[in-house]
């Protein structure tokens, strides 16, 4: 027959599972403390590096790329504000509010062509045709970052992906699986037709109508019926280029 411990063993127990808790407990603070020593380190590092190489971060759109990478891993965001330490070393955080200005004109005033949805290396390339004037270069990274920080304005002005490509969304506009669908098919040609949504996607007539419809209706496609055969074209600006349409002085 088995033995209970007795309570000197019970107490003996408890005992060295308090010195085990206790000696976990000092062992994680210790993991934790020179985690934070590191962490200091590397921020007065990356401090020294962003004063050594300013010029290389406000200039070169590659190099500018890099560093946010770097202020991520250590939980910096130079673009958090307008003033303090980044903003007055480096001037990023004006950089990107004035982008973010000008992506808003941008989106606004080709609405009318895209219904709000507007291709995001279209985008930048409008942007830059605005900016040519100006020194820093802009990228595609560049565009992301301003877009993330104009979500404060609620909803709209996101980047969502349909396909390979990714757009720019600065309307409230929700989009199903169908209407995805139907923008990842007109990326080939810019358009599509009702036939060939129903023959691409295995769709009925009523479903392929029912979603061109919706499109047509937050003004994301336009109706081409100018062709000889007679069939009707769904463009959709947003997966093509407007640059014809829109100067590069909107």
């Amino acid at each position: 027959m088995r033995r209970r411990p007795g309570i000197g063993g019970l107490q003996n127990a408890a005992a060295a599972r308090d010195q085990y808790r206790a000696l976990g407990q000092n062992v994680a603070q210790i993991r934790t403390d020179l985690m934070k020593e590191q962490l200091a380190t590397f921020k007065s590092q990356l401090e020294d590096f962003a004063r050594k190489h300013k010029n290389d971060i406000r200039k070169n759109p590659a190099f500018r790329s890099q560093f946010h990478d770097m202020c991520t891993k250590v939980g910096v965001d130079p673009l958090a504000s307008n003033k303090g330490f980044w903003a007055e070393l480096l001037g990023i955080g004006d950089f990107y509010y004035e982008l973010g200005v000008q992506i808003v004109d941008i989106c606004l005033a080709t609405r009318p062509h895209n219904g709000g949805l507007i291709n995001l290396q279209e985008l930048c390339n409008l942007l830059r045709r605005r900016r040519k004037n100006d020194r820093e270069a802009v990228s595609e990274d560049d565009c992301l970052r301003a877009i993330s920080k104009l979500k404060v304005l609620g909803n709209g002005f996101e980047v969502i992906s349909v396909g390979k490509r990714k757009l720019v969304r600065s309307v409230p506009t929700e989009l199903n699986k169908d209407h995805n669908e139907i923008l990842e098919l007109a990326q080939s040609q810019g358009f599509v037709t009702v036939d060939e949504v129903e023959r691409r996607l295995s769709w009925t007539s009523g479903r392929a109508i029912d979603a061109l419809d919706t499109l047509l209706d937050e003004g994301l496609a336009m109706i081409d019926d100018g062709h000889k055969d007679g069939i009707r074209r769904y463009w959709f600006p947003c997966v093509s280029s407007i640059s014809t349409l829109v100067g590069a002085d909107t």
